[in-house]
C-alpha cells in the first residue's frame, strides 16, 4: 500500500515505523526534515502535494495549528482516505480548542476526502512498542474504514469501529481526558472502570 504521511515529527516517525512493509512517503512543511525522517525510516520524501497523490492512505500527522496549512500545501484530492490523529486540545489541560471535531473541520478543509479519526489516544512509542492495543476509529466511508483498519493492524494492533465521523467528537473528548490525567500525574487506566 502507498501511504502519504504529511509530518515529521514523533507521530510520524512511530507509524512510518511501524508501516515500514509498505511503500511510505513522507512530505514536511520542511524538505530538509522530511528527507531527515525519510532517510532514517526507510522511506521516500517529497513535497506534500506528491506526498498525498495517488496514495492509498494519507496520513495528516502534524499539530492542531498546523492543520489548515498542510491541508492547503498537500491539497489531497477527493477520493483520499485521509487519516486524522490530531488532538486539537490546549497542551497540558486537555481541554478542546475546535468548536466543532478537529475530524470534522479537516472533512470540511478537505472536500471530499474520506476522513477517518485514528491513532490518536496513544503516544508515538506505541506504535513500535510490539504491544497491542485497541484503536478505536471512526468515520463515514466504509472502504476508508478498511484501509485504516489494516494498517492498524500493521502495527500489531485491533481497530475498532466506534460510529461515523459524528462521533469523533467524543473520541478527542476521551483524548482530552487522558491528557489531562496524565499532565496531573494520574495513570488514566486507573481512572476507567473495567467491565466485565
Amino acid at each position: 500500500m502507498r501511504i502519504g504521511i504529511l509530518g515529521t515529527g514523533t507521530l510520524a516517525r512511530g507509524l512510518a515505523r511501524a508501516w515500514a512493509g509498505h511503500d511510505v512517503v513522507i512530505g514536511g512543511r520542511s524538505a530538509a526534515k522530511a528527507e531527515a525522517l525519510a532517510a532514517e525510516v526507510g522511506a521516500r520524501a517529497a513535497a506534500p502535494a506528491d506526498a498525498a497523490r495517488e496514495a492509498d492512505a494519507v496520513l495528516l500527522a502534524v499539530a492542531w495549528e498546523g492543520v489548515d496549512d498542510m491541508l492547503g500545501l498537500a491539497a489531497p484530492p477527493p477520493g483520499t482516505v485521509l487519516i486524522d490523529p490530531v488532538n486539537a486540545v490546549e497542551h497540558g489541560v486537555g481541554v478542546l480548542l475546535p468548536p466543532t471535531s478537529a475530524a470534522e473541520h479537516i472533512a470540511a478543509t478537505a472536500p471530499g476526502t474520506h476522513v477517518v479519526k485514528a491513532f490518536h489516544l496513544f503516544p508515538a512509542a506505541q506504535w513500535t512498542s510490539g504491544t497491542a492495543v485497541t484503536v478505536p476509529i471512526c468515520g463515514d466511508d466504509e472502504r476508508a474504514l478498511a484501509t485504516v483498519s489494516a494498517l492498524v493492524t500493521d502495527t500489531g494492533s485491533q481497530a475498532t469501529v466506534v460510529g461515523g465521523l459524528s462521533s469523533a467528537r467524543q473520541l478527542e473528548e476521551v483524548a482530552g481526558f487522558v491528557i489531562n490525567l496524565a499532565f496531573r500525574g494520574v495513570d488514566p487506566q486507573s481512572a476507567v472502570p473495567r467491565v466485565a
